[in-house]
């Protein structure tokens, strides 16, 4: 069973679109309920990973290793380890509660549980994939529903945002592509195996000037999807286009796609590279969260407002993973599942309020929490939790991003640390405006509050919120075997000396195996 079970998980999705096919189109009803059984099933099976994960080692588990494309060096190759599970877990959680936010979908409710079902396949299979070819398959799935979702059934701008969002991507995947096959082919020189496995590229060592080009690759490839500082254009139209359960699924997931590329090609595979380009991220996430903060205090959309806090926060999970260190490594990881529940949640609470309205502008509101007191209790616990407030998920993981990044540039830390500052300001400020002042507006009178419905999907988010804030252990015990391993992988493989000229030689595989490339200084 351990052997075939994250196959089984990542296409019972699958399953429930070609069951959904079944259905009759005008049985709104009866759609909404299959794709939700669905996804809890989904979500129940891997619960089984997380309860028999041995989170005292390194080695990925749950393994799955079939021939596929022989002839290329193309395998069906799955696993899972304490860097993908968390993700893979928030991916499934997730879901369902996607599904339940979109009991308001009207139009083609068919087409859109189908599309919800199949983006969470692609979802799930770039976190488990061991093999660059399956990597890729998955990582281009992803790209059809979620354009088709943002398209589909955006907002009256929803074209030209789902257009941006797939060129943006598309144009970072085809980098990332010719980076696949360079390895490929790099590999093959050195060792006369020509392999996708990522396993045995990773121990791959390669010169400086060779990383240098394949990191640049990936590196505009992950960029475009986190998005950092200045790749992150596209990612405010498409959050504001997109339906709620499309912004609750881009912010909770896909954009984590991006993070994690990095933690698990990036780091452990342009060791060197990667060290030559700290001073480029760093000051890239430090100016994407300031920038982010900044730009979201003066929106009047709180959809935009949510979106831009996203950059800033992104910055975080960057900076503190170039801090190469147990910290700030950890403190990232946990930040991605921490941004996914904190600012899914944030995007649930507006489209809570716009399918009451069908307005996200903050000067249409005012004194809500007359009407709806709970729903104002509930939305306090989110925007304090985005703020980072002691107790609360937030807290943990930046804390430890600042406490890595302190470790190795203090001045790197002070500059991050005024981005705590601002969340406050703009995320306080938004629940000032929304909630409290005069209940002046007469189309807020009628106000309902939170539905059982609401309760079903807040609830189970809240109670995340409270646990990973108060007692992220078991987490950081999953986390802690895998970080420790990429450093130690990260160490082994930076074979450098200084020259009297400062420039850095990599003791690695013979160059004569490789094409000439300048060195960087």
């Amino acid at each position: 069973m351990n052997a075939i079970i994250l196959t089984i998980i990542t296409f019972t999705p699958l399953i429930g679109t070609l069951r959904l096919l079944l259905i009759n189109g005008n049985n709104e009803d009866k759609i909404k309920k299959s794709a939700l059984i669905n996804s809890i099933v989904t979500f129940f099976l891997s619960l089984h990973l997380f309860f028999n994960f041995d989170a005292s080692s390194f080695e990925y588990q749950f393994v799955q290793n079939i021939p596929w494309i022989e002839s290329f060096g193309i395998n069906y190759h799955v696993g899972i380890d304490g860097i993908s599970i968390l993700l893979f877990l928030l991916t499934t959680f997730l879901t369902p509660i996607c599904i339940l936010a979109s009991w308001s979908i009207k139009e083609r409710i068919k087409e859109y549980m189908i599309a919800l079902l199949f983006l969470e396949v692609g979802m799930l299979g770039v976190f488990i994939s061991l093999d660059f070819f399956l990597f890729y398959v998955f990582w281009e799935v992803m790209l059809i529903p979620m354009y088709l979702l943002i398209g589909v059934w955006g907002g009256p701008r929803r074209i030209y945002a789902a257009m941006k969002f797939f060129i943006y991507t598309m144009a970072g995947s085809v980098l990332m592509l010719l980076a696949i096959i360079g390895l490929y082919y790099l590999n093959g020189k050195v060792t006369g195996e020509y392999t996708f496995d990522i396993t045995k590229l990773s121990d791959l060592n390669i010169p400086l000037n060779i990383q240098f080009w394949m990191f640049l690759a990936f590196f505009f490839a992950f960029a475009i999807k986190v998005p950092m500082f200045p790749f992150h254009t596209w990612l405010p139209d498409a959050h504001v286009e997109a339906p709620t359960a499309g912004s609750v699924i881009l912010a909770g997931v896909l954009l984590k796609m991006g993070t994690y590329g990095f933690l698990r090609f990036c780091l452990p595979m342009f060791p060197d590279a990667c060290h030559q380009f700290v001073p480029i991220v760093s000051w890239l996430a430090i100016i994407g969260i300031i920038y982010g903060a900044l730009v979201a205090m003066v929106q009047d959309d709180l959809k935009k407002l949510v979106a831009y806090s996203s950059v800033s926060h992104l910055g975080f999970v960057m900076l503190g993973m170039f801090a190469f260190n147990q910290q700030g490594i950890e403190g990232s990881l946990l930040q991605m599942i921490n941004h996914g529940i904190s600012t899914g949640a944030l995007f649930l609470a507006v489209g809570m309020i716009y399918e009451r309205r069908h307005t996200r502008l903050i000067s249409e509101f005012g004194g809500i929490t007359k009407k709806m007191p709970i729903f104002c209790g509930l939305f306090l616990v989110i925007a304090l939790s985005s703020i980072g407030l002691p107790g609360l998920n937030g807290f943990v993981g930046e804390f430890l991003i600042l406490l890595g990044v302190f470790k190795v540039n203090i001045l790197y830390a002070v500059l991050a640390a005024t981005g705590v500052i601002l969340a406050a300001c703009y995320m306080l400020w938004m629940f000032q405006r929304v909630m409290f002042n005069k209940l002046d507006n007469p189309e807020n009178e009628n106000l309902k509050d939170v539905s059982k419905r609401e309760y079903a999907y807040l609830i189970p988010l809240i109670i995340l919120v409270f646990w990973l804030g108060i007692y992220p252990k078991p987490f950081l015990n999953v986390l802690e075997p895998s970080v420790n391993h990429l450093i130690e992988q990260m160490n082994n493989k930076t074979k450098s000396v200084i020259k009297e000229d400062n420039k850095k030689e990599v003791i690695s595989v013979n160059e004569d195996h490789f094409p000439e490339f300048p060195l960087v200084n």
